[in-house]
C-alpha cells in the first residue's frame, strides 16, 4: 500500500478579513477576504474579488476579525485561496488528494481512503 502526504490545507480556512463587502468580479483596492455570503468568501486578488466556494457545513463566517472558510466540501475546480497554494485536502468523498494549483483546487491522487494526520493529507493508495 502506498502513502501520499500533502501539507494540509485547513478544512477550516482562516482568513484575513479586509473591510467591506464585495462582489466578485468587482474592482477591490486591498488584501484580504470577506465573506460574500454564508457560503462564498472572498479574496481582493489582482485587483478584483474573487469567489471561494465554502461548500463544507460551516459555510463562511467572520471571527474576531478572521474569516473562517469550511472547504470540507469543496471540489475539483473550484477557486482556492492564495495563502493555500500548494497545499492540499481529502476530495468530500475520502477518494483522491486536491491540491491548490495557480488558484484552483486539482485533483491529485485517486485515493482507498483519504485522511488528515496531525497537518498532512494522507492518500491511502
Amino acid at each position: 500500500m502506498k502513502i501520499l502526504r500533502l501539507s494540509l490545507v485547513p478544512a477550516l480556512l482562516l482568513l484575513a478579513g479586509c473591510g467591506p463587502k464585495g462582489v466578485a468580479g468587482e474592482a477591490c483596492n486591498k488584501t484580504g477576504f470577506v465573506c460574500q455570503d454564508t457560503t462564498t468568501a472572498l479574496e481582493c486578488r489582482g485587483g478584483a474579488w474573487v469567489a471561494l466556494a465554502c461548500r463544507g457545513s460551516g459555510g463562511c463566517a467572520e471571527a474576531n476579525g478572521n474569516i473562517q472558510c469550511d472547504m470540507t466540501g469543496n471540489l475539483a475546480g473550484d477557486a482556492c485561496a492564495s495563502t493555500a497554494e500548494g497545499k492540499g485536502l481529502c476530495s468530500a468523498d475520502g477518494k483522491a488528494t486536491l491540491e491548490c494549483r495557480s488558484g484552483a483546487l486539482v485533483a491529485t491522487n485517486a485515493c482507498s481512503s483519504c485522511t488528515v494526520s496531525a497537518d498532512q493529507v494522507v492518500c491511502n493508495q
